[in-house]
């Protein structure tokens, strides 16, 4: 009966002390719309574009940028800290190998025969093992919580990338729309000058007055200035490029980017999914690693308060010892140990209770960065949604303005040369139309940038289900 209540009491003790892996808290959210094909989409969701020129960059971002490589080393820092918390289940074994030579006093020897040698060898060989038994599941929650943070850091190498992939495609729309202002630009430049001299030699003629001819030349010298931002703007935009993709210092300092599909290409590209992907908290790594950091602070509290319980140590020793080296294995040479050892802590309490309220502190906090994370990637979710909707609507209004003020300039080009107006209205519907063509590609590319922030608002550059099973 008493051996049945020691075992008994044995394991309620230790089911007390068992260690699982940690639940998330669950909250309110939102129901799920897209299909399972337009997840996949996500996953290489730059593809979509039809452009091999942005692929390809994007590609070499993935495997270049510093970003990426410098998140990848934090994923091997975290795999040796789960080697280290391994180690501490299983024993410890060492081989220990010592050759000593001693002399005694003749003085404090009197007793010894007299030809004794004072001076001795001796030789030692033996295994030496040790073993703390996790009879509170410290060692056992460390490693568990050290497993949440590996996964924690594999999380934030695919939280990087998706910010690297869409980075890279903004950076790559902004610099073709860039391009489209600069083309843009010249092409007004080259009828500008050639307005100049039109007028210069109706000034020369005296069909016009001076106003007009140093209008136009005002006009000229104002596009002169934006051809230059613009052409600044386009060489920034490549050295941005360059640096995303991972390139080198030389590569960066004297950039070259290979262009592709124009910034017009906006209306071909295929709609990503219009609502919330199925598994948000899955599709979104960020999600997922402040859940496993969340778990891991949790289990560092379990590993915390087993420090008020007595650690029991098991030792033990086998091994040789003589005072030759020949007889070093020989039968009657064989030495060994064994011990077992409690120790319990009875004044630093103290420290150990700081140790467990740090960890507690801990946890609230992740608890909190966790909630904020979820909260923050459906408010992107929803900002995305409506950015990506409204950027078509002001593209295709940009578009149709675009066309209305081309046409007025067309007859304000007609009524000057009848004579019915001033130049100053010519002058004024060239920067009128020049103004709504910057605006439509503007248009143009916040379209794009706005399918590169929904396709990141929804997690999109990576397959989680896989990932997820891999692990």
């Amino acid at each position: 009966m008493r051996q049945t209540f020691v075992l008994l009491v044995a394991a309620t003790a230790l089911a007390g002390c068992a260690v699982t892996q940690p639940v998330a808290p669950k909250y309110e959210l939102p129901a799920a719309a897209a299909t399972a094909a337009q997840n996949e989409l996500l996953q290489r969701w730059w593809t979509a574009f039809d452009d091999p020129v942005l692929t390809a960059l994007v590609e070499e971002a993935l495997a270049a940028n510093w970003d990426v490589k410098a998140a990848l080393a934090r994923i091997d820092a975290a795999r040796a800290q789960v080697l280290l918390a391994q180690s501490n289940l299983i024993p410890s074994v060492n081989l220990g190998a010592a050759a000593t030579r001693s002399r005694s006093s003749a003085e404090t020897n009197v007793q010894l025969p007299p030809g004794t040698p004072l001076a001795s060898n001796l030789y030692t060989l033996q295994l030496q093992a040790a073993y703390e038994l996790d009879l509170w599941g410290k060692y056992r929650a460390g490693l568990l919580a050290s497993d949440n943070e590996l996964a924690a850091s594999q999380y934030y190498v695919q939280t990087v990338r998706i910010g690297v992939a869409a980075d890279t495609a903004s950076a790559y729309f902004s610099l073709r729309a860039a391009d489209a202002q600069l083309a843009l630009l010249r092409d007004t430049l080259k009828l500008r000058t050639e307005t100049v001299q039109l007028q210069r030699d109706r000034f020369d003629g005296g069909l016009i007055g001076e106003y007009d001819l140093r209008s136009a030349e005002a006009e000229r010298s104002a596009v002169v200035a934006d051809v230059a931002r613009a052409e600044s703007a386009v060489a920034q935009l490549q050295s941005a490029v360059a640096t995303l993709a991972g390139r080198t210092p030389r590569a960066v300092f004297q950039p070259t980017v290979a262009r592709g599909a124009s910034i017009d290409a906006v209306t071909e590209v295929p709609d990503l999914p219009s609502g919330l992907p199925s598994g948000l908290l899955e599709r979104r790594p960020d999600i997922r690693r402040a859940e496993a950091l969340l778990a891991a602070s949790d289990l560092r509290i379990q590993e915390a308060r087993a420090d008020y319980f007595p650690a029991i140590s098991l030792t033990g020793a086998y091994g040789v010892q003589s005072a030759a080296m020949s007889s070093l294995f020989s039968g009657p040479a064989a030495i060994w140990t064994l011990g077992a050892a409690l120790l319990q802590p009875v004044f630093g309490l103290k420290a150990i209770e700081s140790q467990v309220e740090l960890a507690r502190a801990r946890r609230e906090e992740v608890t909190a960065q966790y909630a904020q994370t979820i909260q923050v990637a459906f408010r992107d979710v929803h900002d995305a949604l409506i950015a990506h909707r409204a950027a078509r609507d002001v593209l295709a209004a940009e578009t149709d303005r675009r066309n209305q003020i081309a046409k007025a300039y067309d007859v304000a080009l007609l009524r000057y040369d009848a004579g019915r107006t001033s130049f100053l209205e010519v002058i004024d519907a060239q920067r009128t139309l020049l103004a709504a063509e910057t605006l439509r590609i503007d248009a143009a590319r916040d379209a794009k940038l706005a399918i590169v922030a929904f396709a990141r608002a929804l997690g999109g550059g990576w397959k989680p289900e896989s990932y997820l099973a891999a692990r």
